[in-house]
């Protein structure tokens, strides 16, 4: 960081009272020297800058070098402008005051703005260029507003003389929309011989609309977590309302699809409802397809079908079919248990008959009861009386078969 002591030449004459600089030529004026100020003292802590008038009843300084900046821009209010601007006796008096400033290791540096035509002729200028370049002292010119009578070549000429290493610059400002101290914002004068100016020409920047060309306003730099930030941010939001413009494209097409089948299909399905309401009343009117539904139910049942019985409307004649069906089934079933005792009972009975037939067995059973002689002649009788009777029953089974 450059170590300086700045004096600001400031023209008050009655030629900025004129408007083509937006408000006036001197309030365009009063507004870069607030900047270059703010500029100057927070570049460096021990920067100082001072500030004279060139015009009015004569030079006069308004505040010698100094740190304090509410001092510097306190001077600047309640200026009277008027008379003519003396650029020679404005350098003269701006090298004088920086010869006796406190620190003399601060660097030399006058900076002028020339609003006004300039009287003096050119050897004059370069005269007090080349005492400038002698004594060290570099010199920033701003020119703007009249341009008659050679003043450009003037100040080229003086900035010549002085220039020593390009450490002088000039800077024309044309009238325009854009103010004084937007253009003076990119210039050397202001970031002061390209080392990036500082924090407060960061945020004169940001409040000029970012004509410094920074992004967002602010210099990478001086505070490059500030421009990341911003950056991050800025893709952020972007990202989000390309996602947001993705996402109602995709609902508008969706929506799209999806009304052109419901349509169609509420299309088929109110030509479905109506072709079928004809089909409908005419086969509801129709006698042969209640008797077709009538002749295949019959047939189901008669295949023993299981849905048939589960159909839901059943007409009288069915009805009495069914309870027919019901006793024939109960009749069978009758039939069929008498069949089975018979058949038991043959079993039986024909397992008496072999037993009543096996003489040894019937002796071996009557000796074995007590009070009971099986050679008694009645008994003998009653055995021979029991198997007649079964050999009659089986020549009765016989007959019947």
């Amino acid at each position: 960081m450059v170590l300086e002591a700045t004096m600001i030449c400031i023209d008050n004459s009655e030629w900025t009272r004129n408007g083509d600089y937006s408000p006036t030529r001197f309030q365009a004026q009063a507004d870069a020297v607030n900047l270059i100020c703010g500029a100057k003292t927070q570049s460096n802590p021990e920067n100082t800058v001072g500030i004279l008038t060139m015009a009015g009843k004569g030079v006069r300084v308004l505040v010698t070098p100094t740190s304090d900046l509410g001092k510097i821009l306190a001077c600047m209010h309640g200026l009277e402008v008027g008379g003519e601007m003396n650029l020679a006796a404005g350098i003269q008096v701006a090298q004088l005051a920086l010869k006796h400033r406190q620190n003399k290791k601060q660097q030399q540096r006058i900076i002028v703005f020339a609003g006004s035509p300039v009287k003096y002729d050119k050897k004059v200028l370069e005269t007090i260029g080349k005492k400038l370049k002698k004594n060290s002292v570099a010199l920033d010119i701003i020119d703007f507003g009249e341009e008659d009578d050679g003043k450009p070549e003037k100040l080229e000429a003086l900035l010549a003389s002085v220039n020593n290493s390009d450490s002088s610059h000039i800077v024309h400002v044309p009238t325009g929309p854009n103010a004084l101290s937007d253009v003076l914002i990119s210039t050397p004068i202001f970031t002061g011989d390209g080392e990036g100016g500082s924090g407060f020409a960061a945020a004169a920047a940001a409040a000029s609309g970012g004509v410094a060309g920074f992004d967002f306003g602010v210099d990478p730099n001086l505070d490059p977590e500030l421009a990341l930030a911003l950056r991050v941010s800025m893709e952020e939001e972007r990202a989000r309302q390309e996602a947001a413009a993705k996402r109602t494209a995709d609902e508008a097409a969706r929506q799209e699809r999806g009304d052109q089948p419901s349509n169609s299909q509420d299309a088929t399905m109110t030509e479905n409802v109506g072709s079928a309401a004809p089909d409908d009343d005419s086969k509801r009117n129709d006698p042969m397809d209640d008797e077709t539904a009538l002749l295949a139910q019959a047939l189901s049942m008669s295949m023993d079908d299981p849905m048939s019985s589960h159909s839901g409307n059943v007409s009288v004649g069915d009805s009495d079919m069914l309870d027919a069906n019901t006793e024939d089934q109960e009749l069978a079933m009758a039939l069929q248990m008498s069949v089975e005792e018979n058949a038991k009972d043959l079993t039986s009975q024909t397992e008496m008959s072999k037993v009543l037939g096996d003489q040894s067995f019937m002796s071996s059973i009557l000796a074995s009861l007590p009070g009971v002689d099986p050679t008694d002649p009645s008994v003998r009788d009653l055995l021979a009386s029991l198997q007649g009777q079964e050999e009659f029953d089986e020549c009765l089974k016989g007959i019947s078969e």
